[in-house]
């Protein structure tokens, strides 16, 4: 039988070569989201007017957003993973820098939008190349509660995003 002493040297350049590699070869704690984890308990799982025909004769849709009875916050400052649909709201040249997040196709746009506590509004300092309205995405980055208000709608969450990546 081999034993092998540990020395000084070894343990210190292992953990060196731990401390330069790429940061996807270490393990990251990404939090995967869906939707309805962004509802706090008892709320409506389903928007009332996802369940009906859209009125197109009534006031403008901003004003047809369903109120948000809560937020979560048990994912405030971690990082975390969620699907969705870009919604623009800036850009630098032809990248997108802020954009809400939805959880479907015409959110905010050609249906009224959901209640805020189903809105993300994401902001990136690498500018996405979105192919067009309504690109679906996954959204990697900074996660937390903050009330924002657009034209469009009103958002209660953001997300500092590290990584967007088409769906």
């Amino acid at each position: 039988m081999v034993i092998r002493r540990l020395d000084r040297r070894a343990v210190l350049a292992a953990f060196g070569a731990l401390a330069v590699a790429p940061s996807g070869a270490m393990a990251e704690d990404i939090i995967d989201l869906k939707w309805t984890d962004l509802i706090p308990e008892g709320q409506p799982r389903v928007p009332p007017f996802v369940q009906g025909l859209i009125q197109h004769d009534t006031p403008a849709m901003t004003r047809q957003q369903p109120p948000s009875h809560g937020v979560r916050t048990d994912w405030n400052g971690q990082t975390v993973r969620l699907p969705g649909y870009i919604v623009p709201i800036e850009y630098s040249g032809t990248g997108v820098t802020a954009f809400i997040l939805v959880p479907f196709v015409g959110a905010c746009v050609h249906v009224p939008p959901p209640p805020a506590n189903q809105l993300v509004f994401v902001t990136t300092a690498k500018p996405y190349e979105a192919t067009g309205l309504f690109e679906a995405v996954n959204v990697t980055g900074m996660f937390g509660t903050a009330s924002t208000s657009t034209q469009l709608a009103d958002i209660a969450y953001a997300i500092s995003a590290d990584r967007i990546v088409p769906f």
